[in-house]
């Protein structure tokens, strides 16, 4: 999604771009395809086979679906026919070997990472991680490679800047009335459900609502709408929801997954009880929470009390949802992705042709 978010705007600057990407189970394929984009789709491959030959696998190796030289090969014969001045790498199993194998096909190669864990080869690399610096990649990155850290930089649609005036005024009541839920677009474990049992045990006004935002691939969907229907306040299920930015902008406490969502949130000063599902989803979780712009929730058994808690906390005084949509507005201003083309554009060989 942050790829498509970089993509449309390189498109509204008059640029062209391609995706090339593979078949996993619950890919992107067909959205990418209907926003217009050029689209190379490598087959599902077989188990990645480990290769003493190259070195220790890295951390997430399994996540590409096959070999990285086998991956460079494919895409490499995409880009030897084409001419293609930056290629944007997004992907935890990829790292320098991979990058150099491609170079060549390529004018000049970005990175986009957050985890600052493995050696690459490019010219730029972009963190959107709060509280990430350039420093963390030094040792990661060749002397000449440009770093863009930080939430400043975060690649969010132009929707988000569009309603992030209206969304902070909302925030100056500081009232609890509508509690906008988003585990993600797949949320495979069916953590929504665990969120909507919860909400179930707050004593909560009669005049509360809650909208549930699910992916159309997502796999309780049905599930997940027999419970808003028992729930005792009006709770709307959308699926696939083109219009996220509004839908938040009209919320007043957000329950989410960690990810993309965060700088979505923090642009519309949306205050939230982030929901960590992942080990690399931690970094950026404690160094928010220290901002006072969010709430941290853990998978665990205390998961549900949890939440019934923090909402007996936000409900009064009234002031505490004011303090902290005060503290993630302050993340990013949701211009982050003009900035990065901006970059590109000053280091690259794109233009306004």
């Amino acid at each position: 999604m942050r790829c498509l978010t970089l993509a449309e705007e390189l498109r509204r600057q008059g640029h062209e771009c391609l995706f090339i990407c593979r078949a996993h189970e619950g890919h992107l394929g067909d959205l990418i395809s209907e926003k217009g984009f050029e689209l190379h789709l490598l087959a599902n491959s077989e188990p990645q086979e480990k290769s003493a030959d190259y070195g220790p696998q890295l951390a997430h190796a399994e996540w590409l679906g096959c070999t990285w030289q086998k991956d460079a090969e494919q895409v490499r014969s995409i880009l030897n026919q084409e001419q293609t001045s930056w290629l944007v790498v997004d992907h935890y199993a990829l790292d320098a070997n991979w990058e150099r194998e491609v170079a060549n096909a390529v004018g000049q190669i970005m990175v986009i990472d957050d985890l600052a864990d493995r050696q690459h080869s490019c010219l730029l690399l972009l963190d959107q991680t709060f509280g990430r610096k350039p420093s963390d990649y030094f040792h990661w990155t060749p002397g000449a490679c440009v770093q863009l850290c930080g939430a400043q930089y975060a690649l969010l649609r132009t929707e988000f800047q569009e309603w992030r005036e209206r969304s902070l005024e909302r925030r100056e009541a500081g009232k609890l009335g509508h509690i906008f839920v988003n585990l993600g677009g797949v949320d495979k474990d069916n953590i929504t459900s665990r969120v909507l049992i919860a909400l179930k045990a707050c004593g909560l006004p009669s005049k509360t609502r809650f909208t549930v935002i699910m992916g159309s691939t997502a796999p309780w969907i049905d599930h997940v709408t027999a419970l808003a229907a028992e729930m005792p306040w009006p709770t709307e299920v959308k699926v696939g929801v083109s219009n996220m930015a509004e839908v938040m902008a009209s919320s007043d406490l957000a329950i989410g997954a960690a990810g993309s969502t965060i700088w979505e949130r923090s642009c519309l000063g949306l205050p939230s009880f982030m929901v960590v599902i992942a080990d690399n989803q931690t970094f950026a979780a404690k160094q928010l929470a220290q901002t006072g712009a969010l709430e941290i929730l853990t998978l665990d058994c205390d998961f549900e009390q949890s939440i019934v808690e923090l909402i007996r906390n936000y409900q009064s005084p009234v002031g505490a949802l004011r303090t902290m949509s005060l503290a993630a507005a302050s993340i990013t201003k949701g211009n982050g992705v003009s900035m990065v083309v901006k970059q590109l554009r000053r280091m690259g060989d794109i233009n306004d042709n």
